[in-house]
Protein backbone atom coordinates (compact mmCIF):
# COMPACT_ATOMS: atom_id res chain seq x y z
CA UNK A 1 0.00 0.00 0.00
CA UNK A 2 2.82 2.47 0.06
CA UNK A 3 3.88 2.34 -2.98
CA UNK A 4 0.24 3.55 -3.90
CA UNK A 5 -0.08 5.77 -1.44
CA UNK A 6 3.25 7.11 -2.94
CA UNK A 7 1.54 7.03 -6.44
CA UNK A 8 -1.23 8.83 -5.06
CA UNK A 9 1.10 12.12 -4.69
CA UNK A 10 2.91 11.94 -8.00
CA UNK A 11 1.61 14.79 -10.17
CA UNK A 12 1.55 12.19 -13.26
CA UNK A 13 -0.56 9.84 -11.70
CA UNK A 14 -4.11 11.85 -12.00
CA UNK A 15 -5.90 9.06 -13.50
CA UNK A 16 -5.34 7.32 -10.24
CA UNK A 17 -6.28 10.44 -7.90
CA UNK A 18 -9.48 10.10 -10.70
CA UNK A 19 -10.07 6.65 -9.73
CA UNK A 20 -9.86 6.65 -5.95
CA UNK A 21 -12.28 9.75 -5.70
CA UNK A 22 -14.62 8.45 -8.80
CA UNK A 23 -14.62 5.37 -6.32
CA UNK A 24 -15.13 7.13 -2.85
CA UNK A 25 -18.38 9.20 -4.44
CA UNK A 26 -19.97 6.02 -6.04
CA UNK A 27 -19.62 4.49 -2.39
CA UNK A 28 -22.40 6.87 -1.55
CA UNK A 29 -24.88 5.78 -3.74
CA UNK A 30 -23.97 2.07 -3.69
CA UNK A 31 -24.20 1.93 0.04
CA UNK A 32 -27.54 3.34 -0.13
CA UNK A 33 -29.30 1.70 -3.34
CA UNK A 34 -27.84 -1.53 -2.53
CA UNK A 35 -29.37 -1.49 0.75
CA UNK A 36 -32.53 -1.15 -0.49
CA UNK A 37 -31.89 -3.64 -3.39
CA UNK A 38 -30.87 -6.30 -0.40
CA UNK A 39 -33.91 -5.36 1.76
CA UNK A 40 -36.51 -5.47 -1.50
CA UNK A 41 -34.93 -8.57 -2.79
CA UNK A 42 -34.14 -7.07 -6.15
CA UNK A 43 -30.64 -7.84 -6.54
CA UNK A 44 -31.59 -10.15 -9.93
CA UNK A 45 -33.32 -7.13 -11.32
CA UNK A 46 -29.86 -5.16 -10.67
CA UNK A 47 -28.21 -8.14 -12.49
CA UNK A 48 -30.78 -7.41 -15.94
CA UNK A 49 -30.24 -4.03 -15.70
CA UNK A 50 -27.02 -4.15 -15.58
CA UNK A 51 -26.19 -6.43 -18.23
CA UNK A 52 -28.67 -5.14 -20.64
CA UNK A 53 -26.29 -1.49 -20.13
CA UNK A 54 -24.04 -3.79 -22.88
CA UNK A 55 -26.86 -3.74 -25.29
CA UNK A 56 -27.30 0.19 -24.95
CA UNK A 57 -23.26 0.88 -25.37
CA UNK A 58 -23.14 -1.81 -28.14
CA UNK A 59 -25.63 0.49 -30.04
CA UNK A 60 -23.99 3.67 -28.97
CA UNK A 61 -20.62 3.00 -30.36
CA UNK A 62 -22.20 1.58 -33.54
CA UNK A 63 -24.06 5.08 -33.88
CA UNK A 64 -20.72 6.84 -33.25
CA UNK A 65 -18.08 4.71 -35.51
CA UNK A 66 -20.29 3.62 -38.59
CA UNK A 67 -23.03 6.38 -38.73
CA UNK A 68 -20.82 9.12 -37.68
CA UNK A 69 -22.84 10.87 -34.59
CA UNK A 70 -20.16 11.50 -32.50
CA UNK A 71 -21.96 12.91 -29.64
CA UNK A 72 -23.49 9.30 -29.26
CA UNK A 73 -21.19 7.99 -26.51
CA UNK A 74 -20.71 4.62 -24.94
CA UNK A 75 -21.79 6.53 -21.33
CA UNK A 76 -24.66 7.71 -22.97
CA UNK A 77 -25.87 4.34 -24.55
CA UNK A 78 -25.33 2.70 -21.30
CA UNK A 79 -27.87 5.64 -19.43
CA UNK A 80 -30.18 5.31 -21.78
CA UNK A 81 -30.36 1.48 -21.73
CA UNK A 82 -29.92 1.04 -18.34
CA UNK A 83 -33.33 3.21 -17.40
CA UNK A 84 -34.88 2.05 -20.16
CA UNK A 85 -34.70 -1.72 -18.40
CA UNK A 86 -35.33 -0.05 -15.26
CA UNK A 87 -38.83 1.18 -17.01
CA UNK A 88 -39.63 -1.80 -19.31
CA UNK A 89 -39.28 -4.63 -16.27
CA UNK A 90 -41.40 -2.21 -13.76
CA UNK A 91 -44.51 -1.39 -16.25
CA UNK A 92 -44.47 -4.85 -17.62
CA UNK A 93 -44.39 -6.66 -14.31
CA UNK A 94 -46.74 -4.23 -12.86
CA UNK A 95 -48.93 -3.42 -15.56
CA UNK A 96 -49.52 -6.33 -17.63
CA UNK A 97 -49.41 -8.99 -14.87
CA UNK A 98 -46.66 -10.84 -16.39
CA UNK A 99 -44.36 -13.38 -14.45
CA UNK A 100 -41.31 -11.20 -12.86
CA UNK A 101 -38.65 -13.32 -13.35
CA UNK A 102 -39.38 -14.28 -17.25
CA UNK A 103 -39.40 -10.33 -18.05
CA UNK A 104 -36.16 -10.21 -16.50
CA UNK A 105 -34.51 -13.31 -18.25
CA UNK A 106 -35.79 -11.78 -21.23
CA UNK A 107 -34.16 -8.55 -20.78
CA UNK A 108 -30.95 -10.12 -19.24
CA UNK A 109 -29.68 -12.21 -22.72
CA UNK A 110 -31.68 -9.53 -25.37
CA UNK A 111 -30.06 -6.59 -23.83
CA UNK A 112 -26.50 -8.89 -23.92
CA UNK A 113 -27.31 -10.03 -26.98
CA UNK A 114 -28.33 -6.58 -28.79
CA UNK A 115 -24.82 -5.08 -27.49
CA UNK A 116 -22.74 -7.85 -28.90
CA UNK A 117 -24.06 -8.09 -32.46
CA UNK A 118 -23.71 -4.31 -32.43
CA UNK A 119 -20.19 -4.19 -31.25
CA UNK A 120 -19.56 -6.83 -34.27
CA UNK A 121 -20.78 -4.79 -36.75
CA UNK A 122 -19.03 -2.01 -35.27
CA UNK A 123 -16.09 -0.74 -38.04
CA UNK A 124 -12.66 -1.59 -36.16
CA UNK A 125 -10.86 -3.49 -33.44
CA UNK A 126 -13.48 -2.71 -30.06
CA UNK A 127 -12.32 -4.90 -26.79
CA UNK A 128 -15.78 -5.41 -25.03
CA UNK A 129 -13.50 -6.73 -21.82
CA UNK A 130 -13.10 -3.11 -20.68
CA UNK A 131 -16.98 -3.15 -20.72
CA UNK A 132 -18.01 -6.79 -19.26
CA UNK A 133 -15.02 -6.20 -16.50
CA UNK A 134 -14.79 -2.38 -16.05
CA UNK A 135 -11.43 -0.55 -15.78
CA UNK A 136 -11.68 2.08 -13.00
CA UNK A 137 -8.33 3.44 -14.13
CA UNK A 138 -9.57 4.38 -17.22
CA UNK A 139 -11.94 7.33 -15.13
CA UNK A 140 -11.54 10.89 -16.19
CA UNK A 141 -11.66 14.24 -14.76
CA UNK A 142 -15.44 14.52 -16.65
CA UNK A 143 -16.22 11.03 -15.45
CA UNK A 144 -15.67 12.53 -11.70
CA UNK A 145 -17.86 15.27 -12.28
CA UNK A 146 -20.95 12.63 -13.90
CA UNK A 147 -20.56 10.39 -11.05
CA UNK A 148 -20.66 13.73 -8.78
CA UNK A 149 -23.99 14.81 -10.21
CA UNK A 150 -25.38 11.45 -9.92
CA UNK A 151 -24.24 11.06 -6.68
CA UNK A 152 -26.39 13.77 -5.41
CA UNK A 153 -29.32 12.98 -7.46
CA UNK A 154 -29.38 9.26 -6.10
CA UNK A 155 -28.78 10.83 -2.03
CA UNK A 156 -31.75 13.24 -2.34
CA UNK A 157 -34.13 10.80 -3.88
CA UNK A 158 -33.33 8.06 -1.37
CA UNK A 159 -33.01 10.02 1.79
CA UNK A 160 -36.42 12.27 0.90
CA UNK A 161 -38.34 9.43 -0.05
CA UNK A 162 -37.05 7.25 2.99
CA UNK A 163 -39.94 6.18 4.70
CA UNK A 164 -41.92 5.43 1.29
CA UNK A 165 -39.29 3.04 0.54
CA UNK A 166 -39.13 1.82 3.52
CA UNK A 167 -43.07 0.98 3.28
CA UNK A 168 -42.78 -0.07 -0.38
CA UNK A 169 -39.31 -2.73 0.72
CA UNK A 170 -40.94 -4.40 3.92
CA UNK A 171 -45.08 -4.17 3.62
CA UNK A 172 -46.54 -3.45 0.53
CA UNK A 173 -50.06 -4.10 1.92
CA UNK A 174 -49.87 -2.16 4.60
CA UNK A 175 -47.95 0.53 2.13
CA UNK A 176 -51.23 0.66 0.21
CA UNK A 177 -53.72 0.79 3.27
CA UNK A 178 -51.58 4.17 3.81
CA UNK A 179 -52.57 5.52 0.64
CA UNK A 180 -48.73 5.11 -0.34
CA UNK A 181 -48.88 4.93 -4.80
CA UNK A 182 -46.58 1.68 -3.79
CA UNK A 183 -46.50 1.05 -7.73
CA UNK A 184 -44.98 4.71 -8.37
CA UNK A 185 -42.45 4.11 -5.58
CA UNK A 186 -41.53 0.94 -7.01
CA UNK A 187 -40.44 2.01 -9.97
CA UNK A 188 -38.57 5.20 -9.08
CA UNK A 189 -36.74 2.74 -6.82
CA UNK A 190 -35.86 0.71 -9.95
CA UNK A 191 -34.60 3.52 -12.18
CA UNK A 192 -32.06 4.60 -9.38
CA UNK A 193 -31.28 1.25 -9.01
CA UNK A 194 -30.61 1.76 -12.90
CA UNK A 195 -28.58 5.02 -12.17
CA UNK A 196 -26.99 3.21 -9.49
CA UNK A 197 -25.75 0.09 -12.07
CA UNK A 198 -24.66 2.59 -14.31
CA UNK A 199 -22.27 4.35 -12.22
CA UNK A 200 -20.72 0.50 -10.96
CA UNK A 201 -20.32 -0.84 -13.95
CA UNK A 202 -18.36 2.07 -15.10
CA UNK A 203 -15.63 0.96 -12.10
CA UNK A 204 -15.96 -3.00 -11.84
CA UNK A 205 -18.34 -3.70 -15.15
CA UNK A 206 -20.60 -5.38 -16.19
CA UNK A 207 -20.41 -9.33 -15.54
CA UNK A 208 -19.65 -8.23 -11.75
CA UNK A 209 -22.05 -5.30 -10.81
CA UNK A 210 -23.90 -7.27 -8.62
CA UNK A 211 -21.33 -8.42 -6.19
CA UNK A 212 -20.31 -5.08 -5.20
CA UNK A 213 -23.76 -3.89 -4.78
CA UNK A 214 -24.51 -6.34 -2.48
CA UNK A 215 -21.43 -7.15 -0.45
CA UNK A 216 -20.69 -4.44 1.40
CA UNK A 217 -24.46 -4.65 2.57
CA UNK A 218 -24.49 -8.40 3.52
CA UNK A 219 -21.42 -7.02 5.72
CA UNK A 220 -23.27 -4.29 6.55
CA UNK A 221 -25.80 -6.17 7.76
CA UNK A 222 -24.38 -8.43 10.89
CA UNK A 223 -23.27 -4.50 12.92
CA UNK A 224 -26.55 -2.70 11.98
CA UNK A 225 -30.24 -3.06 13.46
CA UNK A 226 -31.71 -0.04 11.22
CA UNK A 227 -31.84 0.46 8.01
CA UNK A 228 -30.24 4.34 8.26
CA UNK A 229 -27.87 2.65 9.42
CA UNK A 230 -27.15 -0.34 7.46
CA UNK A 231 -26.57 2.31 4.60
CA UNK A 232 -23.91 4.36 6.61
CA UNK A 233 -22.05 1.41 7.26
CA UNK A 234 -22.16 -0.31 3.78
CA UNK A 235 -21.49 3.33 2.49
CA UNK A 236 -17.98 2.68 4.70
CA UNK A 237 -17.11 -0.66 3.87
CA UNK A 238 -17.83 -0.05 0.18
CA UNK A 239 -15.29 3.31 0.37
CA UNK A 240 -12.76 0.51 2.29
CA UNK A 241 -13.09 -1.93 -0.39
CA UNK A 242 -12.79 0.32 -3.16
CA UNK A 243 -9.91 1.59 -1.71
CA UNK A 244 -8.06 -1.27 -0.65
CA UNK A 245 -8.20 -2.94 -4.47
CA UNK A 246 -6.96 -0.01 -6.10
CA UNK A 247 -3.85 -0.27 -3.29
CA UNK A 248 -3.69 -3.76 -3.99
CA UNK A 249 -4.19 -3.64 -7.65
CA UNK A 250 -1.76 -1.16 -7.95
CA UNK A 251 1.02 -2.79 -5.40
CA UNK A 252 0.52 -6.62 -7.50
CA UNK A 253 -0.16 -5.13 -11.19
CA UNK A 254 -3.68 -6.76 -11.07
CA UNK A 255 -6.80 -5.92 -12.66
CA UNK A 256 -8.99 -3.51 -10.22
CA UNK A 257 -12.33 -4.53 -10.53
CA UNK A 258 -11.87 -8.52 -10.10
CA UNK A 259 -9.09 -7.42 -6.68
CA UNK A 260 -12.07 -5.75 -5.50
CA UNK A 261 -14.51 -8.31 -5.61
CA UNK A 262 -12.45 -10.58 -4.38
CA UNK A 263 -11.72 -8.57 -1.57
CA UNK A 264 -14.98 -7.79 -0.77
CA UNK A 265 -15.77 -11.83 -1.12
CA UNK A 266 -13.10 -12.70 1.20
CA UNK A 267 -14.23 -10.37 3.97
CA UNK A 268 -17.66 -11.41 3.56
CA UNK A 269 -16.97 -15.08 3.94
CA UNK A 270 -14.81 -14.60 7.16
CA UNK A 271 -17.53 -13.02 8.47
CA UNK A 272 -19.64 -15.24 8.13
CA UNK A 273 -18.07 -18.24 9.30
CA UNK A 274 -17.45 -16.25 12.27
CA UNK A 275 -20.68 -15.53 13.25
CA UNK A 276 -21.28 -19.18 12.74
CA UNK A 277 -18.47 -20.02 14.78
CA UNK A 278 -19.74 -17.78 17.78
CA UNK A 279 -23.28 -18.98 17.43
CA UNK A 280 -22.24 -22.65 17.80
CA UNK A 281 -20.44 -21.90 20.88
CA UNK A 282 -22.69 -19.61 22.60
CA UNK A 283 -25.50 -22.78 21.56
CA UNK A 284 -22.41 -25.10 23.04
CA UNK A 285 -22.29 -23.38 26.17
CA UNK A 286 -26.55 -22.96 26.42
CA UNK A 287 -26.52 -26.37 26.33
CA UNK A 288 -23.87 -27.08 29.22
CA UNK A 289 -25.48 -24.70 31.46
CA UNK A 290 -28.91 -26.21 31.51
CA UNK A 291 -29.52 -23.63 34.97
CA UNK A 292 -28.55 -20.52 32.67
CA UNK A 293 -30.82 -21.51 30.29
CA UNK A 294 -33.65 -21.56 32.69
CA UNK A 295 -32.93 -18.40 34.31
CA UNK A 296 -32.42 -16.59 30.71
CA UNK A 297 -36.09 -18.29 29.72
CA UNK A 298 -37.50 -16.52 32.96
CA UNK A 299 -35.82 -13.05 32.39
CA UNK A 300 -37.46 -13.20 29.03
CA UNK A 301 -40.72 -13.81 30.25
CA UNK A 302 -41.09 -17.32 29.51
Amino acid sequence: MSEFITALKNPDMLFLRYALIAGLLASVSFGIMGTYVVVRRISYIAGAISHCVLGGIGVALYLQHAMGYRWCTPLLGAFCSALMAALIIGIVAIKAKQREDTVIGAIWSTGMAIGLLFIARTPGYLDPMNYLFGNILLITKNDVWLIAMLDVVIVFLGLFFYNKFLAVCFDEEFAKTRNVRVEFYYILLLCMTALTVFLLVRLVGIIMVIALLTLPVAIAGFFSRHLWQMMITAIAVCMIFITLGLGISYSKDLPTGPTIIILAAAVYLCIVLASRIISYIRSTMESKNPADKKTNAQNNGL
